[in-house]
């Protein structure tokens, strides 16, 4: 304890005896000029001369050695008795108890105690460390003081209700990271806090969060720089053909939202797009960026292509995400996919549109849900259907139930309409399992690329053929069932997705270059050097070449053992950071292509942030403060998601991601509230912009058009395999079918380097032909 903290409580007699030096820290002895760094308590043993803490003081008088010793010795006996009064009733000399009670009995002996709040009955202070936030140094037996606390507790807690409930605040706000930082800060501060105003939350608060949030974007410079970056850009037009353009930023370091533009007042076309995205570019800088990542509408497509032709040593590529959904939506219009999950919508739609029905159905499947919201839509519907058939028994068995029979809904069109298909629709239990054996791989591929904190482009060449092989292994290898399916993944992947980055994330990643399965074929080499004539100057293009021999034939620090040993335990990226140092052309251009993120999923579609623009008539400062706390928020949230997800090995987090209203299920909050009172003001100020909301008016006479191919790249295994099934690699994959009741929901998320595994479904599905699923 500090001098200047103990100057206010000088109850005990010691204090006549400390010299006050001006600007002294510490205590210091009257006598000897001995300097004290504890307490009152270590200054009585110094000047007693008990050798406790401090050498015995030469100068000191005998009448204060004298009362000095006789104080520690009258407080050493009712410690004792204290100590034997806890004892006495069971508790135990805690050290948390002997503070407590050295506050309540105030001083012992000759007024050997402070009776200060921050030291104790001794003088001692009160040791704090980095566990007393988890901590309380209440009693355990109930007191006056407690009781009158916990009352006190309730009227405060009563009055943060009160405010909750007039603004209509969710719940869950108390769980926000910030909360319990701010109540701190408030009691620690003490009586007397004075708010901010709405002014200065407006003015200066709002200013200092962005200076703040600016120090942490250097951070994710520097990651830019070393790793390379990619740039994520989504766009989309409402009803009333207002369009809204997001641009985010993603490398090793997480995701950041750089701005969105507000395009309102112009058409959305290639030119338009190409002018934004350069931009971007330019701002955080070509040697940094090693692709664009956009949808695959006609006008990215047009946008892109220019954009690679400016700009020589970048990528544009569509999002994977996007990509794999539209697969899934063409798979689900198929004839068997289309009237299954027809039906099984009209079961989930009924149970829970009907409060007693969906109370008898989580009493038979003991709480288990049927919804699974999953992040896109179309993975939301056959999720659902997983989960439906996960929970076939239970709803067999509620249908059949006598609490069913006797309701009134057992009588209803809807009700007998429903039992009939869970119960006697010889076709719906077996073409649920076909559709979940025929598209569940897919969704597993969604989940990896869908991921912002495990890049996936060492990984999505080989997770797309995976997906196809184990396709074509839950049909049993019979093409007329998986060929349908095959066609509609190869339409869109061949066309829109296969890029030549995807190729050399293959080549380059160790779990598969080294892997028995590692398909050395020309596309994929073709793809390589492709990326390293594209990303490399000459002279870097040569020594990279070179080193490549290495890396091919494992020699060097890539042939150690702990480099083998490690190749399914670090992640690609990580790997060649810690082997690849002898090869360090080849290693940076590596780093840059593993790190890379596949998916723009990332740029939420935040537009009813914006909705308020064009609803009041707002000047410049009114755009530059509303863009400021987008700035703040969005990049906010994408900080907390991302420790989120570090924490969570599933990268597909339900509490983030929006549902299938089609399947009735709830509508996750999104990063921006779509609650607009936080963005409501009634004056202006002055602020620095963060970025400028709206560009300046363009007019052009093109409009867009949506989903067309961009260029075709040839696919590594384009071949539709015999009947034995999956390119005669069954015995290859090593897959056991698993029983229909088994738990359909592991999907097999690898950790680290893991490549992940796709679960397979045995089920004795109707005799499928080709007339039923084209």
């Amino acid at each position: 304890m500090s001098f200047s903290d103990s100057k206010n409580s000088r109850k005990d007699f010691v204090w006549k005896y400390v010299m006050e030096v001006s600007g002294e820290q510490y205590i210091r002895c009257k006598f000897c000029n001995q300097r004290c760094t504890g307490g009152v308590n270590r200054l009585k043993h110094h000047l007693a001369g008990t050798h406790h803490g401090m050498k015995p003081c030469n100068k000191v008088s005998e009448d204060a050695r004298l009362e000095c010793k006789e104080a520690l010795a009258n407080f050493k006996d009712q410690k004792t008795k204290r100590n034997e009064l806890l004892q006495e009733i069971g508790m135990g000399p805690t050290s948390m108890h002997e503070s407590a009670l050295s506050k309540t009995i105030g001083t012992l002996g000759s007024g050997s105690g402070s009776g200060s709040g921050s030291v104790s009955g001794s003088g001692e202070p009160i040791p704090r460390g980095p566990m007393d936030k988890f901590t309380t140094s209440q009693p355990r037996q109930s007191t006056l003081n407690s009781k009158w606390k916990q009352e006190e507790r309730k009227e405060v807690c009563r009055k943060i209700g009160r405010f909750m409930y007039s603004k209509g605040l969710p719940f869950n706000t108390v769980n926000d990271p910030y909360w319990l930082p701010m109540i701190d800060a408030v009691a620690n501060f003490g009586p007397g806090f004075k708010p901010p105003s709405m002014h200065e939350l407006r003015t200066w608060i709002l200013k200092e969060e962005v200076n703040d949030l600016s120090i942490t974007m250097e951070d994710h410079k520097k990651a830019w720089k070393q790793y390379g970056c990619s740039i994520m850009s989504d766009g989309w037009t409402d009803g009333k053909s207002r369009c809204l353009i997001n641009f985010l930023v993603n490398s090793p370091a997480g995701t950041w939202f750089l701005k969105s533009i507000d395009a309102s007042d112009t058409i959305k076309n290639g030119e338009l797009m190409f002018k934004y995205l350069d931009e971007v570019v330019e701002e955080i800088g070509e040697e940094n960026v090693v692709q664009v990542i956009t949808d695959n509408a006609s006008n990215y497509v047009n946008a892109g292509m220019r954009l690679m032709e400016k700009r020589s040593r970048l990528w544009w590529t569509p999002c994977a995400a996007r990509c794999i959904d539209l697969m899934l939506e063409d798979i689900g219009k198929l004839n068997v996919h289309a009237t299954t999950l027809s039906r099984a919508r009209q079961v989930v739609k009924f149970i829970y549109g009907h409060t007693w029905v969906l109370s008898l159905m989580r009493t038979f499947t003991k709480n288990h849900e049927l919804i699974r919201p999953a992040i896109t839509r179309f993975a939301t519907a056959f999720l659902t259907l997983q989960s439906l058939y996960k929970q076939k028994q239970a709803l067999i068995a509620m249908f059949s139930s006598e609490k069913w029979c006797s309701s009134t809904w057992a009588k209803k069109v809807e009700g007998v309409k429903t039992r009939s298909t869970v119960l006697f629709d010889p076709n719906f239990w077996p073409h649920v399992a076909f559709c979940i054996k025929t598209t569940v791989p897919l969704v597993s591929v969604l989940r990896e690329v869908d991921s912002e904190e495990r890049p996936a482009m060492g990984y999505i060449y080989e997770l797309m053929d995976s997906a196809k092989e184990k396709i074509a292994f839950n049909c049993r290898g019979m093409e007329r069932k998986y060929g349908p399916i095959w066609r509609k993944i190869d339409a869109r992947w061949t066309p829109q997705l296969h890029r030549p980055l995807h190729a050399a994330g293959y080549y380059l990643n160790p779990q598969l270059r080294y892997g028995d399965k590692f398909s050395n074929v020309d596309e994929v080499r073709k793809g390589l050097f492709e990326c390293m004539d594209r990303m490399l100057d000459y002279q870097e293009r040569l020594k990279a070449d070179i080193q490549l021999d290495s890396y091919d034939q494992a020699m060097g620090e890539f042939g150690s053992r702990i480099a083998i040993d490690s190749r399914t335990l670090r992640s690609p990226t990580s790997w060649w950071m810690r082997f690849g140092g002898s090869t360090p052309e080849l290693q940076k251009f590596a780093i840059r292509v593993l790190s890379l993120t596949c998916s723009a999923s990332g740029c939420e579609r935040n537009w009813s942030t914006f909705e308020s623009i064009h609803t009041k008539k707002r000047n410049r400062l009114e755009h530059q403060r509303l863009n400021a706390l987008v700035y703040v928020r969005y990049n906010t949230r994408l900080r907390e998601r991302s420790l989120q997800r570090k924490q969570n090995v599933d990268p597909i987090l339900v509490e983030e991601i929006d549902s299938d209203d089609e399947w009735i299920a709830e509508k996750e909050d999104p990063l921006l509230p779509l609650d607009l009172c936080w963005l409501q003001d009634n004056e202006l100020f002055n602020v620095d912009a963060i970025r400028a909301v709206s560009s300046n008016s363009q007019e052009t006479q093109a409009s867009s058009d949506h989903m067309v191919s961009s260029h075709s790249y040839k696919r590594k295994h384009n071949e539709v395999p015999s009947t034995s099934g999956g390119k005669g690699k069954e015995k290859e994959l090593n897959l056991t079918p698993i029983d229909e009741d088994e738990d359909l929901d592991e999907m097999g998320i690898h950790d680290s380097g893991h490549f992940p595994t796709i679960d397979t479904l045995d089920e004795d599905d109707d005799d499928l032909g080709e007339e039923d699923l084209s």
